[in-house]
């Protein structure tokens, strides 16, 4: 393993994850912070719910290529053999500072989103099929109840349950990481939890009243 590129890897990961995208889409073409507006998250689903979809949608892919691209930056730079050990921890560890990165983003006072978006890109980028299952897993659950929180947090608990009863990895170190990011996205929903119970959630997709 390239201690240097390792060390390369990590800082251009946080980086690319400390890009906030929804305040700078927020202020260029809106000229509002949009963490002053909605919930007060400077995520994807807040800027589709204040700003719109044509804002929304450049900043969901946006986030999300963060991730898979921080994922894959050990790979590309050849930071460690191919399919070891190491490329696996060096993976993860660029993912997750790509996930921190866009919690606790340097360019924007350190107050950013809660890193859906940017998580499903490093799951992707690990493991392609599983994440996708889970993607589908958490547009099911957005139909039936039209919430992005609980659709995020089932599928987020859903990927270390499958990852260890139906999809197979030889690797420890995802499964604990898989558990992980399934805790942190409860930890990071924990006032969505709040509103859910209180019944004060607002839905994503509001349903039709008969």
């Amino acid at each position: 393993m390239n201690i240097y590129l390792s060390v390369a890897a990590l800082l251009i990961a946080y980086i690319a994850g400390s890009l906030p995208t929804a305040v700078w889409a927020g202020r260029i073409f809106h000229g509002i912070d949009i963490r002053e507006h909605g919930s007060g998250n400077a995520g994807a689903t807040n800027t589709i719910r204040v700003l719109g979809w044509k804002t929304g949608i450049p900043v969901l892919i946006i986030d999300l290529a963060k991730g898979l691209l921080a994922a894959s930056l050990p790979l590309i730079l050849n930071a460690a053999p191919e399919e070891s050990t190491q490329m696996m921890a060096l993976k993860i560890a660029c993912g997750m500072a790509a996930i921190l990165g866009h919690v606790f983003p340097v360019l924007a006072g350190f107050r950013g989103g809660k890193g859906v978006a940017t998580t499903f890109g490093v799951l992707l980028a690990l493991h392609p099929w599983l994440t996708l299952t889970c993607a589908a897993i958490f547009l099911a659950v957005l139909l039936i109840s039209g919430y992005v929180s609980l659709s995020s947090m089932i599928a987020g608990i859903m990927f270390p349950i499958l990852l260890m009863t139906v999809f197979s990895t030889p690797s420890m170190l995802f499964k604990i990481f898989s558990v992980v990011v399934a805790a942190a996205l409860v930890l990071t929903h924990s006032k969505n939890i709040g509103r859910l119970l209180r019944g004060e959630e607002k839905r994503f997709i509001r349903k039709k009243k008969a």
